[in-house]
């Protein structure tokens, strides 16, 4: 088990994720399981992992992160147009529904339906975070944990 958090270091946390309005977008407090993060697997944002430094275990840190930091800026090239004939097999989606698309690599990405409007779709695949300052309240539980802790929930 390592000191304090280092670029490669596997973090188990609480944390909770709050917007500008004020109200919680995530939380792991509410499960009672926290999460398992590693650094430097591309799965964070540079700006997180950047305010993860140095931290030891025990430790309680807030900050606020702007959107290109977080989750980042919303991307229009990332809102698609699809016919409602498209979704026959998965049944008439609705406004606000997550649902998940296959890409043209195979992998599902999950899109919101933002719009419909005739027979046109509107899915929005940026994240749903995206555009959004963020306050993290991360509450750093053990660093480098023992396999025990792997059964923790990742976070995507």
């Amino acid at each position: 088990m390592s000191d304090s958090v280092k670029r490669d270091s596997a973090v188990l946390v609480h944390f909770t994720l709050t917007l500008a309005d004020g109200s919680v977008a995530e939380s792991t407090r509410n499960s009672g399981k926290p999460a398992l993060f590693r650094l430097g697997d591309g799965s964070l944002s540079a700006g997180l992992e950047q305010e993860m430094l140095g931290l030891t275990a025990g430790d309680k840190h807030s900050f606020t992160l702007q959107p290109d930091a977080a989750f980042g800026n919303i991307s229009p090239d990332l809102v698609q147009y699809f016919s409602l004939r498209d979704f026959n097999q998965s049944g008439e989606p609705e406004i606000g529904t997550i649902m998940l698309f296959s890409g043209m690599d195979g992998n599902e990405m999950p899109g919101v339906v933002r719009e419909i409007n005739g027979d046109s779709v509107t899915v929005d695949f940026n994240h749903p975070l995206a555009g959004q300052a963020i306050k993290f309240e991360i509450d750093v539980l053990e660093i480098d944990p023992v396999l025990e802790n792997a059964d923790a929930d990742p976070v995507s």
